[in-house]
């Protein structure tokens, strides 16, 4: 058996879903493999277009409650960014722990064409990743290591 099976990864994350997302499934895996769970927009019979450029706050009808020490990420879908630019704009978005409203995927439209975004519809999908709460330490000076202060590039893009 797997750690996954035995449940010694496993933790309790609870999901309400607000009066005008019941008649959808609640998140789920689409494979074995998946690391995230697809999310769907909760719409009702309005239909959400999204011109090149825009930015717009989809509801989901979810609420979640999770330990403190779990994160909530809203990440893309990486076929709906690929077939028409649609992605998450604050990626990835994250849901705290204490955060108890209803979550909302804030989606942005870089394709060349509007996008319909329907009720039921997957737009997003959720990851939960532990959080870390270190202590912070001020200090004069770190550690110098081979890259030191070398950033955006500065390791190159070749072999």
């Amino acid at each position: 058996m797997t750690e996954w099976e035995t449940g010694l990864n496993s933790i309790n994350i609870s999901i309400r879903q607000a009066n005008h997302a019941k008649h959808l499934p609640l998140p789920a895996y689409q494979t074995a493999g998946a690391a995230g769970m697809d999310i769907q927009a909760a719409l009702g019979t309005e239909i959400l277009t999204i011109a090149p450029g825009m930015r717009i706050a989809v509801p989901t009808g979810l609420h979640v409650s999770m330990p403190q020490t779990i994160e909530a990420q809203v990440r893309p879908r990486s076929g709906l960014a690929l077939k028409h630019g649609l992605t998450v704009a604050n990626a990835p978005g994250t849901i705290d722990s204490d955060y108890r409203g209803e979550i909302h995927v804030l989606l942005i439209n870089l394709g060349q064409k509007a996008i319909d975004i329907t009720d039921g519809m997957r737009i997003a999908q959720l990851i939960f990743s532990p959080v870390l709460h270190p202590e912070i330490i001020k200090s004069e000076s770190l550690d110098e290591t081979e890259r030191d202060s070398g950033g955006f590039g500065s390791t190159g893009t070749g072999r």
